[in-house]
């Protein structure tokens, strides 16, 4: 049975790419050095591909920060503000990715967004009414070459039209519709010049297609591929539709009747609503069927006996020769490999399944189709046939014995806002900051030598209380109201946390790309969770120490630490979420009576794993991850106040859940986005106070006094003055500590400047 691959990691198994970007950045690398390693990153990743058997291998997936971004450079779609610049073609696209403020203009970056419900995050195509569509295939077309040259013969594989279509900003009067016959034909002649280079099949991404589908977008993706199947069958070319991340219930009629040469569907998110219309509606006739069967967003080993089921399942409909197995989405979103780990024991790393394992797994479950590989079979049944870990009976009953009264506060929020504003005080426009400052070199440096042994822990944590009392002065000097210890004590904002709370276990070089150079290690949630003793308390207090305003403690939401966690898959994700939201309410009433006035929970990522459906949000997510979060502060004194964070995601369609959060205090991630969240405030009525980031620290750029006033301005024209904050949109952990001083002093001058009108 054949077996097909959609995409693998592109940082390397050690985050060269990463380096080597962040190297060109500074100046300390060139263009030529950059791509070098770029090449040596493909051809591992090819080789390992080659090496296994996998019969579909792509080339076209890695990117130097996004393939929604490289789709739009492709296209052409680069707005005219970038062009003007002057720049190379490699640092146009990084200025559309990260901003650039420099001798040749200043511009701000491209909006961000979650890559469905990932934490990969994408590059959102902006496409005006006077943007000429125009093929540029020559990335695709060398990186096939280059393939080709190092005797790997491969299927390009690109975003799709649609999908990009779907996913794109129009900023003028034109509509999607306007542009789908010039996207499509510009599809079409990068297929073309793909074939005349040897590609007999390209594989277009089509993802978009997982979410409900209404007959305009049915309209959009038939009037797109009308052209680009007729022009690539002309070409000589095949054309594979790939799906993943859920199932295609809404468009199956138009993908079978279309005329693909191949069709991937998810067999594992997706996989009882594909299986059903594979019974019931059957699959094109003549098409190869790429059955997603292995997750590729999670870093367990595949059950052999479930996965044999659903490919005797797809063949009992498809013809097997018609059949080639794959990973469900991906692999970008797992690690590069669990060889790479020395620190695990061998007894729990042999239940984890990393990019290289995963294509290992293909390779055994494609001999087990053919009537193989008995022995790898009979060894993944015991892996799963044994206990991998003993239930924690005390936690599970706290979960068990939580009453609705557990995930309420009182008194309500709006005598609790009016407690509050007489307790602290605060100007007009409050300034605050999200939490983490800049983690140098030297502070990262630290980390490792404590870690090595080189320093013992006593001087680690003076260095660490040496670095928080330098954050609190420069605070205090800037002027900001509401201050923060700057959280040089930890790593990640996840990883900090579950490596102080039972349950969890820690990988030495598991990365997952999050978006760009920003890479995470992901803690992987074992057992069942608990806390094992106070986590922040002690920096918090010592802040706080520091100096007479008011100090936030810094948490992270149990929402966040499970979707930015590799989670179990042997209990409920509900239960996982309350258990840690259990362990972090401890957290926050240790710091409460510790003396600690105000305390940030974070939920980044709340809408993360929010399903795809709409009719799915509230029985599968929001009726328990809204609740988790109420009952990490419910316990709380009304003077308490608590905040929360969120990024780069889309709030409209749940902003009356997030209010329903019932914290005090909000901050958005705004600025990429236009301030539109700011709409959906106003249009829910939003009971909070807000802080819709006035800057984006995702990009190196310092905002002037004049653009924070002008955001500003806005702002109070939807939210009104009495609600809003001023704050930058994200943490400040990834920016240098000249731009963050710089921002946040021109912050905090505009907020004067405006308390002033």
């Amino acid at each position: 049975m054949k077996t097909s691959v959609i995409g693998f990691p592109r940082i390397g198994d050690d985050r060269q790419l990463k380096k080597a970007s962040e190297a060109f950045f500074a100046g300390k690398a060139s263009e030529d050095e950059l791509q070098a390693v770029a090449k040596s990153i493909r051809a591992e990743a090819w080789n390992a591909q080659k090496d296994r058997g996998i019969s579909f291998i792509p080339s076209g997936d890695f990117s130097f920060y996004d393939n929604v971004l490289d789709a739009a450079v492709m296209l052409g779609a680069v707005p005219e503000r970038y062009k003007a610049l002057g720049l190379s073609p490699l640092e146009t696209y990084f200025a559309m990715a990260r901003g650039y403020q420099g001798p040749k203009g200043d511009v701000k970056a491209l909006p961000m967004k979650k890559w469905f419900n990932t934490n990969y995050h994408y590059i959102v195509p902006e496409l005006g009414d006077g943007d000429v569509i125009s093929a540029d295939p020559s990335r695709y077309v060398a990186e096939f070459e280059e393939a080709k040259a190092q005797g790997v013969v491969t299927v390009p594989s690109l975003i799709g039209p649609y999908t990009f279509l779907r996913l794109a900003r129009y900023v003028g009067e034109k509509c999607r519709h306007c542009f789908a016959g010039d996207v499509a034909n510009a599809y079409a002649a990068v297929i073309e010049a793909l074939a005349k280079a040897g590609a007999g099949r390209v594989a277009l991404a089509e993802p978009a297609l997982v979410l409900d589908t209404d007959a305009d977008d049915l309209s959009l993706f038939t009037k797109v591929y009308s052209l680009v199947l007729p022009a690539s069958r002309k070409a000589g070319a095949k054309v594979a539709l790939q799906t993943y991340f859920g199932d295609i219930r809404d468009s199956w009629d138009a993908v079978m009747s279309a005329g693909f040469d191949a069709i991937g569907l998810d067999f594992f998110e997706g996989r009882e609503r594909n299986l059903a219309c594979l019974r019931e509606k059957g699959f094109a006739d003549g098409a190869t069927l790429l059955a997603g069967v292995v997750c590729g967003k999670n870093i367990w080993r595949t059950d052999y006996a479930a996965a044999k089921e659903t490919i005797s399942a797809i063949c009992s409909t498809v013809p097997r020769d018609r059949v080639a197995i794959g990973a469900s989405c991906s692999l970008l979103h797992v690690p590069w490999t669990v060889k790479s780990e020395k620190t695990l024991p061998q007894d729990v790393l042999k239940h984890f399944a990393f990019a290289i394992e995963k294509l290992d797994e293909l390779k055994d479950l494609g001999d087990l189709a053919d009537g193989g590989a008995s022995t790898a079979f009979d060894a993944n049944r015991a892996l799963f046939g044994g206990v991998r870990v003993k239930a924690d009976e005390k936690v599970r009953s706290a979960v068990a014995a939580l009453t609705n009264a557990d995930f309420e506060r009182k008194p309500a929020f709006a005598e609790r806002e009016a407690i509050q504003r007489k307790r602290f005080a605060l100007p007009k426009f409050p300034t605050t900051t999200i939490g983490s400052f800049p983690q140098t070199k030297e502070v990262r440096a630290k980390r490792a030598a404590l870690r090595k042994g080189e320093i013992t822990p006593a001087q680690y944590e003076e260095y660490i209380k040496a670095k928080i009392a330098e954050c609190v002065r420069l605070q205090e000097d800037i002027g900001l109201d509401i201050l923060v210890h700057g959280e040089y004590e930890r790593n990640d904002m996840v990883e900090y946390f579950g490596d102080h709370l039972d349950g969890f276990v820690f990988t030495d070089k598991a990365w997952v790309q999050s978006y760009g150079t920003r890479c995470v290690k992901p803690p992987i949630v074992w057992g069942d969770i608990s806390r094992r003793e106070p986590i922040t308390v002690k920096w918090s207090v010592y802040a706080q120490s520091l100096t007479k305003k008011p100090m936030k403690g810094m948490l992270t939401g149990p929402v966040t630490i499970l979707n930015w966690s590799f989670p179990r898959e042997d209990i409920p994700l509900r239960d996982q979420t309350l258990q840690i939201a259990l362990a972090i309410r401890a957290e926050v009433l240790d710091l409460e009576a510790a003396g600690i006035p105000v305390i940030q929970i974070d939920e980044a990522a709340l809408r993360e794993k929010l399903p795809l459906r709409r009719e799915d949000w509230r029985p599968k997510y929001l009726d328990w991850a809204i609740p988790a979060f109420r009952l990490v502060h419910s316990g709380v004194r009304p003077e308490t106040q608590i905040h929360t964070h969120m990024c780069y995601s889309e709030f409209g369609d749940i902003i009356r859940d997030i209010d329903a959060m019932d914290a005090d205090v909000i901050t958005f991630e705004a600025s990429r986005a236009d301030l539109k969240v700011l709409d959906d405030l106003k249009a829910a009525d939003f009971r909070t106070e807000v802080g819709p980031g006035v800057y984006d620290i995702h990009s190196p750029r310092v905002p002037s006094v004049e653009e924070i006033v002008a955001a500003v301005g806005k702002m109070a024209a939807k939210v009104g003055t009495e609600k809003l904050w001023i704050n930058p949109d994200c943490g400040l952990k990834t920016r240098g500590e000249p731009e963050t001083e710089a921002s946040l002093r021109n912050l905090v001058a505009a907020a004067r400047k405006l308390r002033l009108s």
